[in-house]
């Protein structure tokens, strides 16, 4: 049922990005995507409806937004373009969505202008900067093991730079400037903090050891 609603959402962004709709020029370039992923993954706002695996979200209402942006990020799309489909998106908001979907269905359409002005610019920023980036077909944590660099890779890649592991991610810290050490990062990992979500409950404790001695051991290097 829900799903229903996604495809036919997921339909509409592939369609506006191959006819090159949102390309207007309103992306900002000096969008806080901090602040972005911190409305993002707030109460009430995205996460709760969307999954996003950079923000640990796993909402199931609205489109899986990895799944929505990968195949375009692939095809070359540029980051701005997929800002401003998320950024039509959330000032229009899904409407009525009726093509071939039941009442029922069609119940919870996403409002328009969940967040507005600069705080509608920075989800969509944030968005843009870490939808399908390497985790549409990421496996879930359950079938991960205890592999760290495949962990960090999976849940930790899209928001991070960490030169061992691929990663470019400018959401959160270098981890390579940074260079924590073990205890800070199975804290950080466990408990989250700031805009970054806690892992606790999602990874299992080993895991997230596992996680943290590859960081660890491996950011500067």
């Amino acid at each position: 049922m829900r799903r229903a609603v996604a495809g036919i959402v997921l339909a509409l962004a592939a369609g506006l990005l191959a006819a090159g709709c949102g390309t207007g020029g309103r992306a900002n370039p000096h969008a806080d995507t901090a602040n972005g992923q911190k409305l993002f993954t707030g109460k009430g706002q995205c996460a709760a409806c969307h999954t996003l695996a950079a923000a640990g979200s796993t909402g199931t209402i609205g489109p899986n937004l990895d799944d929505a942006f990968s195949a375009d990020r692939t095809q070359g799309f540029k980051q701005s373009t997929i800002e401003n489909i998320v950024l039509d998106q959330i000032r229009l908001g899904s409407g009525p969505l009726s093509n071939g979907v039941s009442k029922t269905e069609a119940a919870t359409p996403m409002p328009a202008n969940l967040v507005t002005g600069s705080d509608a610019q920075d989800v969509a920023a944030y968005v843009a900067s870490v939808a399908g980036v390497g985790n549409a077909t990421t496996k879930p944590p359950s079938q991960l093991g205890n592999d760290g660099k495949a962990i960090f890779s999976a849940e930790c890649a899209g928001c991070h730079t960490l030169k061992a592991a691929g990663a470019t991610g400018t959401v959160g810290p270098n981890l390579d400037q940074l260079k924590p050490n073990l205890a800070r990062v199975q804290k950080q990992v466990t408990n989250g903090g700031a805009v970054m979500p806690a892992f606790k409950g999602k990874l299992t404790a080993q895991q997230i050891a596992a996680v943290a001695k590859f960081v660890s051991s491996s950011a500067g290097k």
